[in-house]
């Protein structure tokens, strides 16, 4: 019986790897144009195999690029074509001028688990339920008007509390001064967009000194599981019928994530929906309000329970990481280089002085704290790519073939980082963003020279929102504090971690204040 049996599975294999090479020679016959240059895979499987057997998946495809000396290659694994690109014009042509061709997201285990079934706005492949969650969240939730009415006064109130709790460091003799920067910048932005979204910062009490609780610092480990293991190369992603076994593990820690995540977050929709239900709440005063509350012209609610707790997921995990890496990162970088830390000083004490916090206001005027985040999210961005592009046709870009069904994917350090583009590109140096002192510095970058916020058909719609963040929070721990390295190193080390792209150690550094002390104890 089991001769059988292997006797089928051979019999399979040669038909399937006969298959493939006809679609080859299809393929080959089809156009002129070749396939960007890339490792030869097996058949049927493709890369897979080498992709295993080298991980982090990400470090392996930029060495792969690195030896070809390519700015564009195609690494087949199972039967997709997954393209990296590092060149800003390639990088341009897929998301600009052909933005209608790549506007589509991947089918794969790790989105359709994160997204309940591809219910939300930016992991959704292109149809239907992509356009109705894109509309309702550029329109409902973060057009400019709703930017007004949400968060006048929630940026400012959290980037109080933010600026009392490294006060409260400084404070504290066991502390001494020595603040864990990665946590202050994760939590501030999960802070900020809790109250956004549910009306309150904590879903626990917190500690004494303003931090995070048990509750909120679980909160933010789903968080991170879930953006550590979201397109991130999974077997199952690539071989569907694989999933069920599982063999890298990343379905169940998505799974358990996803689990944690809705632990604290469900309980708070169900509990709204029953106020909205019995009457007990009336006026709309965050966006979860704002999603019961969204009608069809029959008047029927608009958006069902699932689709409000699916989109509330990843609104989560689309507003935290990418501000708050950056922050850590510049905030490293500059103790390791004073003099740009004595600039950004001295802009805000011009700016805004000593007497009172910078707040919203101010942020137009803060050109060169402004460039210090963006040197940040060029030289260290949070993820190795964005999110993929599928093709929905066969076309050229950049004189290569490009297969309907295959994954386009910008590499955020392979763009930020390009020699071709940027002079020193491994150089920490805000002022390159800076090329006419009457022009205000913008986080994005529409040219696509480097990779902050997306741009195009699938661009990121909370643009607004991720810059006012991320300036906010720099702009406060600089203007708070005086920053050093801790007493025992005398500079920061700068080293990635291997297996993401944030610091290998989270971020402690020692805060003193450097305003007048009436100006926290007013946080009081």
């Amino acid at each position: 019986m089991e001769n059988q049996i292997s006797l089928y599975l051979v019999v399979a294999l040669y038909f399937a790897t006969i298959i493939f090479y006809i679609w080859c020679i299809i393929i080959k016959k089809k156009t002129p144009y070749p396939l960007p240059p890339g490792p030869k895979g097996w058949p049927i499987i493709g890369c897979i195999p080498e992709m295993m057997m080298n991980k982090p998946t990400f470090r392996w495809i930029h060495k792969i690029m690195q030896e070809l000396n390519t700015e564009i290659a195609c690494i087949r694994l199972g039967n997709t074509n997954v393209i990296p690109v590092i060149s800003p014009e390639l990088a341009r042509e897929f998301l600009k001028k052909q933005d209608a061709i790549f506007a589509s997201r991947p089918h794969c285990m790790s989105c359709k688990l994160a997204s309940d079934g591809y219910l939300t706005a930016i992991i959704a492949p292109i149809g239907d339920q992509w356009k109705k969650m894109k509309r309702i969240i550029a329109s409902e939730v973060l057009s400019p008007a709703m930017h007004q009415w949400l968060h006048k006064g929630i940026c400012h109130e959290e980037a109080n509390h933010l600026v009392k709790y490294v006060y409260n460091q400084w404070q504290n003799p066991q502390k001494n001064g020595l603040v864990n920067v990665r946590v202050v910048a994760q939590h501030y932005c999960g802070n900020v967009t809790k109250k956004l979204v549910f009306g309150k910062r904590f879903f626990g009490i917190g500690t004494e000194d303003g931090g995070p609780g048990m509750e909120d610092e679980e909160h933010m480990d789903g968080i991170f599981g879930i953006l550590s293991y979201l397109y991130a190369f999974a077997i199952a992603d690539y071989v569907p019928w694989l999933e069920v076994f599982d063999f890298d593990g990343y379905k169940k820690i998505l799974k358990n994530s996803i689990k944690i995540m809705r632990k604290y977050q469900d309980p708070e929709v169900d509990k709204r929906i029953k106020m909205w239900e019995q009457g007990v709440r009336k006026t709309k005063e965050d966006i979860l309000d704002v999603f019961i509350n969204l009608n069809d012209s029959k008047k029927n609610p608009l958006l069902s329970v699932q689709e409000i707790k699916a989109e509330i997921i990843e609104i989560m995990i689309a507003t935290v990481d990418n501000p708050s890496n950056a922050v850590e990162w510049a905030v490293a970088e500059m103790i390791n280089q004073p003099n740009i830390l004595d600039k950004a000083y001295k802009e805000l004490d011009k700016v805004v002085g000593k007497d009172r916090l910078v707040d919203e206001s101010d942020l137009p005027n803060l050109n060169y704290v402004k460039a210090c985040a963006k040197e940040a999210f060029r030289l260290h961005p949070i993820a190795p790519f964005n999110v993929p592009h599928v093709s929905t046709k066969d076309t050229v870009v950049g004189g290569y073939f490009i297969p309907k069904g295959s994954h386009v994917i910008l590499s955020r350090p392979g763009l930020g980082q390009n020699a071709r583009i940027w002079e020193d590109p491994l150089k920490y140096k805000p002022e390159r963003h800076i090329s006419d002192e009457s022009r205000k510095v913008t986080l994005v970058d529409h040219d696509l020279n480097m990779f902050s916020f997306s741009t195009g058909r699938r661009g990121c719609p909370g643009v607004l929102l991720g810059s006012t963040m991320v300036t906010i929070l720099l702009a406060r721990l600089i203007q708070g504090f005086n920053w050093t390295a801790p007493p025992n190193g005398p500079s920061i080390d700068l080293v990635q971690a291997e297996q993401s792209m944030l610091l290998s150690k989270p971020l402690v550094a020692h805060a003193s204040p450097r305003l007048d002390a009436h100006v926290y104890a007013k946080l009081s």
